[in-house]
């Protein structure tokens, strides 16, 4: 009974990291950022905010 324990836990891990990955992207595609916006001292201020600057 061990290890059917061990696959459950890992398939709810599998499918949260899923779910998290796809969030991640949808949110890429939509011109989201997870920085805060707070570019002051970001070496990559200059990337992640081009489309808005266009």
């Amino acid at each position: 009974m061990g290890t059917l324990g061990s696959w459950i836990i890992g398939l709810l891990l599998v499918g949260i990291i899923a779910l998290i990955i796809y969030q991640l992207r949808k949110d890429k595609r939509n011109g989201k950022s997870s920085c805060g916006n707070s570019c002051g001292g970001c070496p990559n201020a200059s990337l992640c905010h081009t489309k808005k600057q266009k």
